[in-house]
């Protein structure tokens, strides 16, 4: 998450955020927070689609802060709003994490799946695909069999 929807979910401004942050910059290994380069910030606008109004006003990187990093900024900001915003974001994290679970639980039953009817659909295509290359081979016509015209009323000469 970013300096400033943290600040604001924190009701503190950004700049305090970022200050109390800086003042304790050991407790935020690069795991933990991060500044974002020119070339992240110029994604981010044109991801969110950003006006660069709203971006003349960033004097500084915006920081952004990993799960990690977040529940270290409750120590860091020391007010009972921190502790309660802290505690609904771990929360938000961990419903996170169960839907990615139940998700990827989802996955692997649908490649099982595949797995299985995979074999029987093999089958019914080779199936198939033998049919279509019995219908591709030269039929024999039906019908009768035109004579040419030269052949007809030639009477053979015995010399």
């Amino acid at each position: 998450m970013l300096d400033r929807d943290l600040a604001e979910l924190y009701e503190v401004e950004t700049k305090q955020l970022k200050r109390a942050v800086r003042r304790n910059i050991d407790r935020f290994p690069s795991d933990f927070m991060f500044e974002l380069t020119k070339s992240e910030l110029e994604s981010w606008r044109y991801q969110f689609g950003t006006t660069k109004g709203e971006i003349k006003g960033l004097r500084y990187k915006p920081m952004a802060f990993t799960e990690q990093g977040i529940a270290m900024l409750s120590s860091v900001l020391r007010s009972k709003r921190a502790i309660h915003v802290n505690i609904q974001i771990m929360r938000a994290f961990n419903n996170l994490r169960k839907m990615i679970v139940t998700h990827e639980d989802l996955k692997n039953k649908i490649e099982g799946m595949e797995k299985k009817y995979d074999k029987q659909f093999r089958i019914v295509f080779e199936a198939i695909t033998k049919l279509i290359a019995e219908d591709e081979k030269p039929k024999k016509k039906i019908g009768y069999i035109k004579e040419r015209k030269s052949e007809y009323g030639k009477k053979s000469r015995k010399n």
